[in-house]
């Protein structure tokens, strides 16, 4: 395992970028403020290496970020809407940073923290730790809670990513990693001309806020339908009301028969460079965000600006504002309970 120096907080605390690698040539980035991936590398079908995830080349860049490059937000990914949700029969008010919602853990989230670092390694795999501890009434929630981030690269090119979390009070929990996939290996180029395959049937409408409604709607008929392979573009400017709220795809999608474990639920393909990345989670949603609001980024990765669309999210998750929606899978965790989540995107390359 590789570590350096990448840079310093406002309180000159010292931010340390961790590089795993595996014998087949893969190597990610990940640092310990925000617990974040800067850089994913893997061939493409001719064996060019190149990095996949969208981010900086500087750290300073990362303290000024506004679109949660690489990073895991919470304690609640997503938005809960008002910044309010009730739990045992008190109201708890949280900070509003998406207009009047809360979105990604609000003003500072766990992407603007410096984690814990706790190293682990072993022969057949590498690995780091991250960990947070989030004090009771952090940007409004309730309960001291910790969490662990395990990052691993697989010999199978798989980056896996293990969350554990524990809790001395009830509250409510809904991690996730942000991080910007382009399978290009070029971040001036757009994903639009990527393939998405998903195995969900269903997403979650919301209003022109990007808040869900409560209903529970079926992709069948509509642009939202990834059960068969599509193109990113090949819908996204139909004139669909979701689509038009929030520039693009920006929406929880439920996964097909849903049961707690493991699964592969879709697979992300650029027919140009032959990267594929399958992605398998044991969380009932993923949260399809197509960059829509990139426009503009500047100080990216070669000194590029991000246009619209330069990346694709595809955010495990349990469903958006899930506190205020009793049809909703429940997100309290309880001093009693783990919180438990596994994620993996796997890259391979077909010719």
């Amino acid at each position: 395992m590789n570590i350096k120096l990448f840079g310093k907080t406002k309180n000159d605390e010292a931010v340390l970028m961790f590089e795993l690698h595996n014998k087949s040539g893969m190597r990610v980035s990940v640092m310990n403020f925000g617990a974040t991936v800067v850089k994913i590398l893997v061939p493409d079908k001719n064996g060019n290496i190149q990095d996949v995830a969208l981010g900086y080349d500087y750290f300073d860049n990362y303290l000024n970020d506004s679109v949660y490059f690489g990073c895991i937000v919470g304690r609640y990914g997503n938005r809960i809407a008002k910044g309010r949700f009730a739990l045992n029969g008190k109201e708890y008010k949280l900070a509003t940073n998406d207009g009047d919602n809360h979105l990604h853990g609000g003003q500072e989230g766990f992407n603007k923290k410096l984690w814990e670092v706790i190293e682990s390694e072993s022969v057949i795999i590498e690995s780091i730790t991250f960990a947070y501890n989030s004090p009771d009434g952090e940007e409004g929630y309730p309960g001291n809670l910790r969490l662990e981030v395990t990052y691993i690269v697989t010999e199978d090119n798989e980056l896996k990513i293990e969350y554990r979390g524990t809790t001395d009070k009830p509250t409510v929990l809904n991690p996730t990693n942000h991080t910007y996939f382009n399978l290009t290996g070029s971040f001036d180029k757009s994903i639009l001309n990527h393939k998405l395959q998903m195995d969900a049937g269903q997403f979650t409408p919301t209003d022109a806020g990007s808040i869900p409604t409560g209903e529970i709607i079926d992709v069948k008929g509509t642009p939202m339908d990834f059960q068969k392979e599509k193109t990113l573009g090949e819908d996204i400017e139909a004139g669909f009301d979701q689509l038009k709220y929030a520039s693009g795809y920006d929406h929880n999608f439920i996964f097909n028969n849903f049961d707690g474990q493991t699964k592969h639920r879709a697979t992300l393909t650029d027919p140009g460079s032959g990267r594929v990345m399958d992605m398998y989670t044991d969380q009932p949603g993923v949260q399809l965000y197509t960059g829509n609001f990139l426009n503009g980024v500047k100080n990216g990765k070669g000194g590029i600006t991000y246009s619209k669309h330069s990346g694709i999210c595809l955010e495990t998750q349990h469903y958006p504002d899930s506190p205020n929606k009793e049809n909703f899978p429940t997100v309290v965790l309880k001093p009693d309970e783990e919180y438990r989540q596994t994620t993996i995107y796997k890259f391979s390359v077909k010719q």
